[in-house]
């Protein structure tokens, strides 16, 4: 296993309190690579700091490879206004910012761009439609079209299945297929452990500290999912993840 994503002894805090607590893992480069863990674990603070969108109290994570490169970051929540008069064309369109900035006038070339992404979702039916007129389903869509644009080396997704059907779903680890065969690094924050061992090879088992990392069927054993139990007391509530185990 060559690494992609290495982390050693990561400790992030909020108010003083250790959310991520001495992390160490690894995610490797040619594999679909899973985050799982109760609400509350650290899963989303752990894809937020791999993106430098929060700075470590301690610790490191090394980006080796093609990891080095451009990385996207894809949030659970949609992370605009579906009541502001945008079409979801233009939502696509912000995936070209983080390769230029703020593109005033696009070229015939990025145009096409837009539109391979949006085909490649199935929503150019939809392209001219206001952003507030899409099911939840559309919206995850439209969220994975502008992460392509983003041409990114390595993906950070957290829950990309949340509220979505199993059709959606299914659908959207195609797409993450191909992000894997083209040598992107896709790690993926989850709930389903099922969804995990039919798709994931490699999993993260979080509960404020990194219980095992590795191959799925390794890592998703009864020891470590009683050990994450016990280690996870503020998850206690997250009777719906414990149920799933």
């Amino acid at each position: 296993m060559t690494p992609a994503i290495d982390i050693q002894e990561l400790t992030v805090s909020y108010d003083g309190a250790d959310v991520l607590h001495r992390v160490s893992g690894a995610f490797p480069g040619g594999a679909l690579c899973a985050v799982i863990g109760p609400n509350g674990s650290g899963k989303t603070t752990l894809l937020k700091t791999i993106a430098g969108l929060l700075m470590p109290k301690s610790g490191r994570i090394r980006l080796l490879g093609t990891a080095t490169q451009r990385i996207a970051y894809m949030p659970q929540h949609a992370g605009f206004d579906r009541t502001f008069p945008i079409v979801v064309r233009d939502v696509v369109a912000m995936g070209l910012w983080p390769r230029g900035g703020r593109v005033r006038r696009l070229t015939g070339a990025q145009r096409d761009e837009i539109e391979a992404a949006i085909a490649a979702v199935g929503l150019t039916n939809v392209a001219d439609l206001p952003i507030g007129a899409l099911s939840g389903g559309q919206i995850r869509r439209v969220l994975f079209a502008r992460a392509m644009l983003q041409d990114a080396a390595a993906l950070l997704l957290d829950e990309p299945f949340a509220n979505v059907d199993s059709d959606t779903t299914a659908f959207l680890v195609e797409i993450m297929r191909r992000w894997q065969q083209e040598g992107r690094i896709v790690v993926t924050v989850l709930h389903d452990f099922e969804l995990a061992h039919k798709h994931f090879g490699w999993t993260m088992l979080l509960a404020h500290e990194s219980v095992g990392c590795g191959p799925t069927a390794s890592v998703l054993t009864s020891e470590n999912l009683g050990r994450a139990r016990d280690l996870c007391d503020r998850c206690a509530a997250d009777r719906n993840f414990w149920a799933a185990a």
